[in-house]
């Protein structure tokens, strides 16, 4: 169907920048700094210096979870409308949170704490990284309308794409729940590392 195919088609946007990030940060700390604000760096390499063995009070994971709801709803809504622009603002979008994200890893990895930051990421990013990229591929499906009418209108032509529009959305939407639902109190729980990887292993079947 044309909705798995855009969201297949459009995986590279996101991996490939990611890798570069990683490989990017890894090798240069001055790398890292010019993509990742100056401010938030020492922070980023500071919180994975231990893991999460103690885990955290349930009023702190409480708080967390509505600011990750907020915060990556707003990641996957750039992704999804600047589809608008004909495509480009998806674009852009994927190809920039993957560099970003790709940095992080692997400026924490090369600051020695690789290892807890992908413990505690590795469940709920299955369902988080896969949102963000159904969110962009639903923006280019939106582009794609306006820019292949078929001989249609540009409103008849989004309509005509509706469903599978809101298939991705709604899909990505749900997601995202669940991956803010794992990532407030199941990533910084006191679990045994091995019990967190058996999760990821089940999120990614």
């Amino acid at each position: 169907t044309q909705t798995t195919n855009s969201a297949g088609q459009y995986n590279a946007l996101f991996l490939l920048p990611g890798v570069l990030g990683f490989v990017g940060a890894l090798r240069s700390r001055a790398f890292a700094l010019q993509i990742l604000p100056a401010e938030s760096v020492e922070g980023m390499e500071e919180a994975y210096a231990e893991g999460f063995g103690k885990g955290r009070k349930a009023d702190v994971n409480t708080m967390m979870t509505g600011f990750y709801v907020q915060h990556n709803v707003g990641i996957a809504f750039q992704c999804f409308a600047t589809g608008v622009l004909f495509g480009l603002g998806s674009v852009f979008f994927l190809i920039y949170n993957g560099l970003t994200i790709g940095a992080i890893m692997g400026l924490v990895t090369g600051a020695g704490h690789g290892r807890n930051l992908l413990t505690f990421t590795c469940t709920h990013g299955a369902f988080e990284l896969t949102a963000i990229v159904i969110s962009g591929a639903a923006g280019l499906v939106m582009g794609y309308a306006l820019v292949d009418t078929g001989g249609r209108s540009r409103l008849a032509s989004l309509q005509a794409h509706t469903r599978d529009i809101v298939t991705l959305v709604v899909g990505a939407a749900l997601m995202l729940l669940v991956a803010a639902g794992l990532e407030g109190f199941w990533s910084p729980s006191g679990l045994p590392d091995r019990v967190k990887w058996g999760g990821a292993v089940v999120a990614y079947l």
